[in-house]
């Protein structure tokens, strides 16, 4: 793929966006490509960055104002203030993945999925820019393609494969 396809699953709590993004990454994975995942905390205060007596809590707490730790092929960078949403795609897409799925952020610009619990979070979802699919609340009507219900994962996923693959007609997985 030559160009990073970005794509944003927002909704309320227990609507299921972990769940799919989980899936929509192995799904990426076994079709060869490779994904990121950028995670809104959206419960309020900090996210647990670290256990308390790691070298890196420590660091932090001193006042360090970023940490980063590589050990056994893999990288931990903790930031202590929280940059932007460019830069924090910026950041979650530095290793150039085909893909960056992106958990919330409702708000921002970008091509979404919208995860309904009732008619109420459409009430105050369906204003949302950038909409390709709207899945769950069967009793709605939307301007864009509409699965009634999550548990329509083949069809979901099936959705999700072609919208990766829109462009140029060269682009599949």
């Amino acid at each position: 793929m030559d160009t990073m396809k970005t794509f944003q699953v927002v909704g309320y709590k227990n609507s299921g966006k972990t769940t799919l993004v989980a899936r929509w990454v192995r799904l990426l994975k076994k079709n060869g490509l490779s994904v990121a995942v950028l995670k809104h905390h959206g419960h309020g205060g900090k996210p647990d960055m670290s256990e308390p007596a790691t070298d890196t809590a420590r660091f932090l707490a001193s006042g360090a104002n970023a940490t980063l730790v590589a050990g056994g092929g893999a990288i931990q960078f903790n930031w202590n203030e929280e940059p932007g949403f460019d830069k924090l795609k910026e950041l979650a897409s530095i290793g150039k993945p085909d893909v960056l799925l992106i958990e919330g952020y409702k708000g921002e610009t970008g091509d979404k999925v919208v995860l309904l619990r009732n008619e109420e979070d459409w009430d105050t979802l369906r204003h949302l820019q950038g909409r390709q699919l709207v899945i769950g609340c069967p009793e709605i009507s939307v301007d864009c393609p509409h699965i009634h219900s999550r548990e329509q994962i083949e069809q979901i996923d099936e959705w999700f494969v072609k919208w990766i693959g829109r462009g140029d007609g060269n682009e599949t997985i």
